[in-house]
């Protein structure tokens, strides 16, 4: 729950400013609108994400394996931008509200007094403790995040046993509520309204999934340990959840009951952090500065969480869609990336805390909205009541984003990134093998060991589709003259059906079958010439002798054929097969020859 919490609870630092700022003296009411959304709305929906991915993948693989082929790898693509934005914008927001904290403390040189200077120097240290390795650090979550929420419930726990003291705080706050708003209808109305920009105290649900592999479980079997854990889990994010509320609710009433508006407007001393600015007031500069020194490390260690999020979320996807390199694999050099795109972002917002928020909404909302849809699709009972969440965090969402664009514009950005350097990737990648293991049914063996006998195998490759005898001897006779084949050599016929286009690694299915004296090898793969290949080196491996597989040439555009082979695995195979062979033996005398005639 700690390591879900260093994102989650940390947004106490700056939700309730940002609540006051976007609902004013509704923001108690705003509040109460997030605290029942996220009870009856984000608990239920990522209870169900835990059950369909208890493996820590999170919605994402849930769309992914509801919505397959290109369908669902376009839309991974799409929630990876977002998810990009809403794990860097938390570093970098995180980081400058870190900063806000250090800045206003008055023990504070004043020569830190540079919010964007010391926000970089954050964001980079932050990095750096990456670079050294993360896991050491773990176990610090849960020091970090017990003493801030005893901090945060002793802070608002005061003030509102002082608020009970002296109740002309509540008399003045509505009175200043009946200014703003009068009947009682609008305020909820209003409250709904202003919920978009509230979204902050969302975060931290798709993390509290990501956290299941290392969720205990009990039981005998393996099934009964995964039960276990779904339980444990959906435990973890409860308990989260209700002292999350428990805080927002409190914060949020101390914030409109015992702060002045102006000091939380931009520059105010409450700005980005009411209740270190209640601590100091209220309980002197040195309690404050203890409560400023655990919000500093949350918030720092919350961009922590978020950049784990980010190494967690792109080798899983983007590597094994063939579009990312293999170093996007590596944790170092990721991180490198990660930490110049923060404080890319940071300079671009000058480390503002408010202005931020828009597109930290943004992703957590587009996050909480995809989990919502995948369990509105994967869902058999309850639907009506997953799609009615469905419906109200799809309105929040575009709300959110018609409001304050800046957040789908900086995902926009990421989305066209990711796209882009996606199909760079994919084409650069085309020629590796892609094939991760190949494997043959009893005919397929039969098949390889008869050529392991003879040290000689030739390979006539085939297109799929091919039926009957006699088209098969057509095909050999072509094959014997073109290529000055003997009628005594061992020929197989080998056959590769395009299988799901989209999908970049898999293992090879050979099945052997005879079709009167004829004996075809057949295959599905979603790259032809990459399988053929892959098939040759593994026979070349497994017969001990070197394969000799023979093409016919194909008409046509060469250009087109590129294309064709980059967008459906196939088209001119021959010279394709032939370079991703090169790449995968550079000694001339072990590679199987291909042959065009």
């Amino acid at each position: 729950m700690c390591l879900t919490g260093v994102d989650y609870f940390s947004t106490l630092g700056y939700q309730p400013g940002i609540a006051f700022l976007a609902a004013g003296y509704l923001s108690p009411l705003a509040t109460l609108v997030l605290v029942l959304l996220t009870l009856f709305g984000a608990l239920p929906v990522y209870g169900r994400i835990a059950a369909l991915s208890p493996n820590g993948q999170g919605s994402l693989a849930v769309l992914e394996e509801r919505l397959p082929r290109w369908r669902g790898k376009a839309l991974v693509l799409c929630l990876l931008g977002f998810a990009a934005t809403d794990f860097v914008i938390t570093i970098t927001l995180s980081a400058a509200d870190a900063t806000a904290h250090i800045v206003e403390n008055p023990f504070v040189p004043g020569w830190l007094h540079h919010q964007l200077g010391v926000t970089l120097l954050l964001v980079a240290a932050l990095g750096g403790v990456f670079l050294r390795g993360f896991r050491e650090a773990i176990g610090i979550a849960v020091l970090l995040v017990g003493t801030y929420l005893l901090l945060n419930a002793f802070v608002v726990s005061y003030e509102l046993v002082e608020l009970w003291r002296d109740p002309s705080g509540i008399s003045t706050w509505m009175s200043r509520l009946l200014v703003q708003q009068s009947n009682p209808f609008l305020m909820i109305g209003l409250s709904l309204w202003f919920f978009p920009k509230l979204a902050l105290g969302l975060s931290g649900f798709e993390t509290g999934v990501a956290v299941m592999p290392l969720v205990a479980g009990e039981g005998a079997t393996d099934e009964e340990r995964l039960q276990s854990r779904i339980r444990h889990t959906k435990t973890l994010l409860g308990t989260a959840a209700a002292i999350m509320s428990v805080l927002l609710i409190g914060s949020a009433v101390v914030t409109a009951t015992r702060v002045p508006a102006d000091a939380m407007r931009a520059g105010g001393e409450a700005s980005g952090r009411v209740l270190a600015y209640l601590a100091h007031r209220d309980l002197g500069q040195w309690f404050g500065s203890v409560y400023d020194l655990a919000t500093i490390a949350i918030l720092w260690f919350a961009g922590a969480s978020a950049m784990a999020g980010l190494l967690n979320l792109v080798p899983r996807y983007l590597p094994r869609y063939g579009m990312a390199p293999d170093w996007a694999r590596a944790t170092r050099p990721l991180v490198l990336l990660i930490t110049a795109i923060g404080c890319l972002v940071t300079i671009i917002f000058r480390a503002d805390v408010e202005a931020q928020g828009g597109a930290y909404a943004t992703g957590v909302l587009v996050l909480i909205t995809s989990a919502a849809v995948a369990v509105t699709i994967a869902q058999t009972r309850h639907r009506r009541a997953f799609l009615a969440v469905t419906l109200i965090f799809v309105y929040t969402t575009i709300l959110n984003m018609v409001e304050r664009p800046e957040g789908l514009k900086i995902a926009a950005w990421f989305i066209a990134a990711i796209v882009v350097s996606s199909l760079v990737s994919r084409a650069v990648r085309s020629t590796e093998v892609r094939i991760e293991s190949v494997d043959y049914d009893d005919g397929a063996l039969a098949f390889v060991r008869e050529a392991a006998g003879r040290r000689l195998l030739r390979i006539v490759a085939s297109r799929p589709g091919t039926s009957g005898t006699e088209e098969y001897q057509r095909k050999l006779l072509n094959a014997q003259h073109a290529h000055h084949l003997s009628s005594r050599d061992y020929v197989l016929f080998l056959e590769v059906r395009p299988g799901d286009v989209s999908a970049f690694t898999g293992s090879l299915h050979v099945q052997g079958v005879s079709v009167g004296p004829h004996r075809v090898l057949r295959c599905t793969s979603p790259a032809v010439p990459n399988a053929i290949a892959a098939l040759l080196l593994d026979l070349r491996d497994r017969t001990y002798s070197i394969p000799h597989a023979y093409f016919g040439w194909t008409e046509g555009n060469p250009v087109a054929y590129l294309l064709k082979f980059l967008a459906f695995g196939e088209g001119d195979t021959a010279p394709v097969c032939r370079e991703v062979l090169r790449q995968a033996e550079p000694d001339p005398s072990r590679r199987p020859r291909i042959h065009l005639g």
